[in-house]
């Protein structure tokens, strides 16, 4: 018994420190920049920190505009307009970062200063910042539920120098195409009187400035890209920021094609999208050419069809464009995307549709559409009136045909009343070219029927002829079936 009573002690004695560590833990101080008002403060720049934000915490005042479980607080007032760079790079857990001003339980979200990865699982915002407006940035732990905490922070605050070509004045001249660059937009700057393009969204506060003036006419592309935020690319001519004229306009990376003049001078903005900046690519090329082509429905068509024909011609830059049909029957031209037509008569016509992009671009295509009409009908089934059991009896199919000649199939069945699910049972097959005959002189199918137990036990049959037409369509196919009257079976 005192054995047992020593061991449980060591035991609870264990037991009891691990809560001891483990509680001190959790209640370790948290970081001094913890809560709002004990924001550290950044003096000057460049600035870098390394703490531990292990025991950080989420205060209920703290924003929520950017996802954050557990956070710090630090606080910066310039004293002359600059552009801005915060990152987190080289800490040790999945940061989140993000930037206000205003006071505690009254902030407002910088547009666009908030990031969770921008690098593995650390986080970089830009932004402009204006002289004298202080700015809190708030660095938390990402994603994690019922979670205070971090872990090791680096934090660096610094100021990001504008690129050479920020301004309109200083836009990169291209000397020749095709041209290619890399360009950082993050310390660009949004100067007095710059146009904000149409499709920018009005998000549009930095962008860069590229010009070209092309010595013949012709059709340019401008593409742009960046895989960490979505840019806005604009194509203006002028002077100055004052007379600048929109030619065109993209965004989310999608090219802008437009037709240059000789010895104009184009210039292209270069930004991102809901205030977002970084490094992005900007190429300036001849606008590849169009490729023509069109699809039309039905693909053996005959002078009763409608035939539907829509365009499927390729262009690798997705520029607006028209389209001219010409159908080769001497009826007037057509427009738009989609267009239906109908052919007077039988013959090859040669269709073209010709495509013209908004950019000036131009190409052509022609089909050669075969109208053949082909309308075969059963105008009737001779059958005796009456026949014996075992008896062999001839059953005659006609088919009429004024159209083109063609090969047909005629199946022949006859009525089987004692199967429900399958009231026809075929009995015979036939395959022959039916002429073109005037008037209403048929192509006869013959048949060699022998009448059997069932059908005198039924007392009656009637035979039923279905036409197909081999390799062809018929255009009036609701007569291409027939039923003939019943013959008396005797035992």
């Amino acid at each position: 018994m005192k054995t047992k009573f020593v061991r449980l002690s060591v035991l609870s004695l264990i037991w009891g420190l691990l809560l001891l560590t483990r509680a001190g833990a959790v209640y370790a101080a948290p970081p001094p920049n913890d809560d709002f008002p004990n924001a550290t403060v950044i003096s000057s720049l460049p600035f870098t920190i390394n703490q531990d934000t292990s025991e950080a915490t989420f205060a209920p005042d703290d924003p929520f505009d950017c996802t954050n479980n557990g956070s710090v607080w630090f606080a910066f007032t310039p004293a002359t307009n600059m552009n801005l760079v915060a990152t987190t790079s080289g800490s040790g857990f999945d940061t989140v970062l993000s930037a206000y001003t205003g006071s505690q339980g009254a902030l407002s979200i910088v547009p666009g200063a908030c990031n969770n990865d921008f690098n593995d699982f650390t986080s970089r915002i830009t932004f402009a910042a204006r002289a004298g407006t202080t700015y809190y940035f708030l660095v938390g732990f990402c994603c994690g539920y019922y979670y205070d905490g971090g872990g090791p922070l680096q934090f660096s605050v610094n100021e990001i120098l504008p690129p050479t070509n920020d301004n309109f004045s200083a836009a990169t001249s291209i000397p020749g195409i095709p041209f290619d660059s890399n360009v950082d937009t993050s310390g660009a700057s949004q100067e007095a009187g710059e146009p904000t393009s149409s499709c920018s969204f009005g998000t549009l506060d930095a962008s860069v400035w590229f010009s070209f003036t092309p010595s013949t006419n012709r059709s340019l592309t401008a593409y742009h890209s960046s895989f960490i935020f979505p840019t806005t690319l604009a194509v203006y001519t002028g002077t100055s920021l004052s007379n600048l004229r929109e030619v065109g306009c993209n965004n989310y990376g999608f090219p802008v094609s437009f037709a240059s003049a000789a010895g104009q001078t184009y210039y292209f903005q270069l930004g991102g999208i809901l205030f977002t900046r970084g490094v992005s690519t900007f190429q300036l090329t001849q606008t590849p050419p169009i490729t023509a082509q069109f699809y039309f429905n039905p693909n053996q068509p005959s002078q009763f069809d409608t035939v539907e024909f829509e365009d499927w011609s390729y262009d690798p830059v997705y520029a607006e464009r028209t389209q001219v049909w010409n159908f080769g029957d001497g009826s007037p031209t057509a427009t738009g995307y989609r267009t239906t037509h109908r052919f007077p008569a039988d013959g090859d016509y040669n269709v073209s549709l010709t495509v013209t992009t908004s950019d000036g671009r131009t190409a052509s295509t022609t089909k050669t559409v075969q109208v053949r009409t082909y309308d075969i009908g059963i105008t009737r089934i001779n059958v005796p009136t009456s026949a014996r059991v075992g008896q062999t009896r001839q059953i005659s199919v006609g088919i009429r045909n004024t159209a083109n000649p063609v090969m047909v199939d005629v199946f022949l069945y006859k009525s089987n009343p004692l199967i429900p699910w399958n009231p026809w049972e075929q009995v015979g097959q036939l395959r022959q070219e039916v002429p073109v005959r005037p008037g209403n002189r048929t192509t006869d199918f013959n048949f060699s029927y022998t009448f059997t137990a069932a059908d005198g036990a039924i007392g009656k049959v009637n035979f039923r002829g279905v036409a197909y037409l081999v390799g062809a369509r018929d255009a009036l196919p609701t007569d291409n079936e027939f039923i003939s009257l019943a013959t008396k079976v005797n035992p």
